[in-house]
């Protein structure tokens, strides 16, 4: 975006695969009543101008979209395939019915193919009726745009996984990483708000800890950074939270920023 441009982020959803509460876990986080501590699958809700572009859809979706009463989207942009990524996008549905419109989606070949093995019946060249209508675009790592608005891929590791982040003007999301090759800090250097995941504190194999994520805050050196799919061995939000630099928060469901 050649002028700065105001930016809405909200999350619609900052947890792990499971989700937290946990089923029938009855730890301090699972059992908290602070609503900072109950956290759907990841995924956020970028809003610019016009464009409202939605990244990952998982199998929450459906209750992120009537939870923030969306009435329309632009487009579904992809980080990488795995369920607690893409298993919401048969919900897409709703907006084919109520709008008359086929909804775009930007993913890598290896996540369409991931969805094609999840929903067989989506791409499936005798497609029943009632199947959602969806318009695939490939991306690749290079720049590319949703209906006019620009968007940089960024190459990160989930372990042996390349899933891709996002930055669209000075915001930058990073979801499931282990690792963040040099030449792709590179495109991060001079984000106002940057996004990162955080499992847990002690170290995973696939993603960062806690430790690891404040190491690449650092060395990034956004504004501000938001700390995003938790798991509940992190631990209990306010109590994290007091521990963390004036300029890093956990993110929470519902959380919406203006950049």
């Amino acid at each position: 975006m050649s002028d700065k441009q105001k930016i809405t982020v909200t999350f619609l959803g900052t947890g792990t695969s499971t989700g937290v509460p946990v089923v029938a876990c009855d730890c301090k986080v699972c059992s908290s009543k602070d609503k900072r501590d109950h956290r759907l699958r990841t995924s956020v809700m970028v809003e610019v101008n016009d464009h409202r572009v939605i990244i990952d859809c998982g199998p929450d979706f459906r209750y992120q979209m009537i939870r923030e009463k969306v009435e329309d989207i632009s487009a579904i942009l992809f980080t990488h395939g795995h369920r607690d990524h893409i298993a919401g996008l048969d919900d897409v549905r709703a907006f084919n019915y109520v709008l008359n419109k086929t909804v775009d989606i930007y993913a890598t070949q290896a996540v369409i193919d991931s969805i094609n093995k999840e929903f067989p019946y989506i791409l499936h060249e005798k497609r029943f009726f009632g199947a959602p209508q969806l318009r695939f675009n490939i991306i690749k790592n290079e720049p590319f745009s949703i209906n006019g608005l620009p968007i940089l891929p960024i190459e990160v590791l989930h372990h042996k996984m390349i899933v891709f982040g996002f930055r669209i003007g000075d915001f930058t999301y990073i979801t499931d990483a282990s690792h963040i090759p040099e030449k792709e800090k590179k495109k991060i250097s001079g984000s106002e708000v940057l996004v990162i995941n955080a499992l847990r504190k002690s170290k995973h194999i696939s993603h960062f800890s806690l430790e690891e994520a404040l190491q690449e805050i650092r060395e990034i050196e956004p504004k501000k950074a938001y700390i995003t799919h938790l798991s509940h061995f992190m631990g209990v939000h306010s109590q994290i939270q007091e521990t963390l630099p004036e300029n890093i928060f956990l993110a929470y469901d519902g959380l919406k920023i203006d950049i």
